[in-house]
């Protein structure tokens, strides 16, 4: 498959082909870890894509900008950002767009949930596509995806699912996915895809793509999942 075209963002059909059925990388560190840096990040980037990644998802737009000059993927883009008047986190603001746009992102990702927030959905999506964005939403339910789906959106992802509110399930939503496509969605599968054997089962389930994040790089995060692991087991916790 040719390279990513570096002087443009390349038309939605070329999209299609370069991520249907593919693997997308977030790389994003735990913040004020000892990875959290623009280099870091880099590095973790062509690793993915080395291993088979066909696009990165970034937190940042200087982090994208820092990065896309040595990356021939596409980026997808977020900032993350925690205020005081809405729930909302991801992309919340028609600056970030812009940021995220100049910066380089191929696609910019927003918070798609019904929840209260400082800018109108739609008017993000309008920011994104005027800028030559492809934008995506990231929804918690298939309500969610199916009206970011209708008002214009280019992908859903899951990517919320199990997290605006009550406990979080261990499994991933399949079944979201699996409605979305049904639906017509263009589906990115995102959120507790910690295995292959999960991320394989969400391109079964009809995804267009599987995002993983912290499985692959959060070490911070696996680290403790294993170490929680051999302390349960020389404890006896896990005898039968």
């Amino acid at each position: 498959m040719a390279a990513w075209p570096e002087a443009s963002r390349g038309t939605l059909p070329m999209l299609d082909d370069w991520l249907r059925g593919g693997l997308v990388v977030s790389c994003q560190p735990v913040e004020g870890g000892p990875l959290d840096d623009d280099a870091t990040v880099l590095r973790m980037t062509q690793a993915a894509v080395a291993g088979g990644a066909r696009a990165v998802r970034l937190e940042g737009a200087r982090r994208v900008a820092a990065v896309r000059p040595a990356l021939q993927v596409p980026i997808i883009g977020i900032v993350k950002r925690d205020l005081s008047d809405t729930p909302v986190r991801i992309t919340p603001l028609r600056q970030d767009v812009l940021a995220l746009a100049a910066a380089g992102a191929d696609v910019i990702a927003v918070d798609a949930t019904d929840r209260p927030r400082p800018c109108p959905l739609e008017e993000l999506l309008q920011a994104i596509h005027e800028q030559g964005c492809w934008a995506m939403a990231d929804a918690s339910c298939r309500q969610d995806g199916w009206r970011a789906w209708q008002l214009g959106f280019d992908i859903i992802g899951t990517t919320l699912s199990g997290y605006t509110g009550g406990p979080t399930p261990a499994e991933p939503d399949l079944r979201m996915v699996s409605e979305l496509r049904e639906a017509g969605c263009r589906v990115m599968a995102e959120g507790r895809y910690d295995t292959p054997e999960r991320a394989a089962r969400a391109i079964q389930a009809g995804a267009w793509a599987v995002t993983v994040g912290t499985a692959l790089t959060r070490l911070e995060v696996m680290t403790s999942w294993f170490a929680s692991g051999v302390a349960r087991a020389s404890r006896g916790d896990d005898r039968g």
